[in-house]
């Protein structure tokens, strides 16, 4: 699964030059775009998520629009980082927003951990044909009608794993849907078709991925992961 990412893009032209092919000509630069060594997608970040219409700060975990109260809302929000791709069409959660609220999410890598021998080695994976690239992503907006407040939120959809990703995340063996540059505007046109969605939601050619070890300190939610030195390769001689 998904549940960490690295984002690291700070200067918003930037991002949005990154994705000029597929916005519309009138797309405003956001005000703000945050920095991130680690996140991790239980607390439910803010991330730049790109629409047909534009570039947008969603929340990390998607609510559906039929939740009916703020405490189904948090409950609901820690099952639905993710979307698995091969049901997606089928969850009441997930099927409304994948036939037309379909969106990307760019980041610069993310995160996954290999277990070996009982313990667990993190890994930082990333692109080589792009520094920023896009995860597959679905979107919502919720009305909390307590406070008329309204959220909007996202889903990462993931795939089965290729084989370097089976390596690595080899007990789930899942990783998170990577789109082709060249499929971007494809996957947010809400007009497209559900055997052309379905087409896109594969694994990513390991050719173009690249992953290496970092420190285990990773592994501690209790540290500060967030940190430009948590990237930083780390062997270990026992992986080898």
């Amino acid at each position: 699964m998904c549940y960490n990412v690295h984002y690291i893009e700070k200067r918003r032209q930037e991002y949005l030059k990154r994705y000029k092919n597929v916005l519309p000509s009138s797309q405003t630069v956001l005000d703000v775009l945050p920095t991130y060594y680690f996140l991790s997608g239980f607390s439910h970040p803010l991330l730049p998520i790109v629409k047909h219409d534009g570039i947008f700060l969603f929340e990390w975990g998607l609510i559906p629009s039929w939740i009916k109260d703020t405490a189904s809302a948090k409950e609901i929000q820690a099952k639905t980082l993710n979307a698995v791709g091969e049901t997606v069409f089928e969850k009441p959660s997930f099927r409304k927003s994948i036939a037309s609220q379909r969106c990307l999410l760019g980041v610069n890598g993310f995160y996954e951990w290999r277990d070996f021998n009982k313990a667990k080695y993190p890994h930082l994976i990333q692109i080589q044909s792009n520094e920023i690239f896009s995860l597959g992503c679905i979107y919502e907006s919720w009305v909390d009608k307590s406070t008329g407040e309204i959220r909007n939120t996202f889903s990462i959809l993931t795939t089965p794993a290729n084989p370097l990703m089976e390596k690595i995340h080899n007990l789930k063996k899942r990783m998170p849907l990577i789109l082709k540059q060249a499929d971007e505007q494809k996957w947010i046109d809400p007009s497209l078709t559900t055997a052309h969605v379905k087409d896109l939601i594969k694994p990513y050619d390991e050719a173009d991925m690249t992953a290496y070890t970092i420190s285990k300190d990773a592994n501690n939610s209790r540290v500060n992961r967030n940190i430009p030195e948590i990237i930083n390769r780390v062997e270990y001689l026992e992986l080898t």
